[in-house]
C-alpha cells in the first residue's frame, strides 16, 4: 500500500511543482492562469489518491466539490482576463502594476 501511495503522489507533486514554477516565471496572464489551474488539478488528484488508498469517500467527495468550484472560478477568471485585455490591450503581467489605472 505504501508503494502505491508514493508512486502516485510523486507525479502529483511534480505536476504541482511545474504549475508553481510556471506561475512564478511566466509573464502572460493566460499562462499564469493555466498554471494555477494545473496546481489545483494536481491537488485534486492527491485528494482522490488519498481517498482511494485509505478507502474513505470523504476525499473524493471533497475533490468533486472543489472541482465544481474550480469550474466557476475558471468562468470568472476568464471574464476578468477578457476585461483586463479590453482595458490595457495586452495580456502581459508587467502592464498590470497598478490597481488604480
Amino acid at each position: 500500500m505504501q508503494e502505491t501511495l508514493i508512486q502516485y503522489l510523486v507525479p502529483c507533486a511534480a505536476v504541482f511543482a511545474a504549475g508553481l514554477a510556471g506561475a512564478l516565471c511566466k509573464r502572460n496572464v493566460l499562462v499564469v492562469f493555466m498554471c494555477i489551474e494545473l496546481m489545483l488539478c494536481s491537488s485534486l488528484a492527491a485528494f482522490v489518491l488519498f481517498s482511494a488508498v485509505y478507502a474513505d469517500s470523504v476525499g473524493a467527495s471533497f475533490a468533486l466539490f472543489v472541482f465544481a468550484i474550480a469550474a466557476c472560478e475558471v468562468a470568472v477568471g476568464l471574464a476578468l482576463i477578457v476585461q483586463l485585455f479590453k482595458l490595457k490591450n495586452t495580456v502581459a503581467l508587467d502592464r498590470y502594476n497598478s490597481l488604480g489605472d
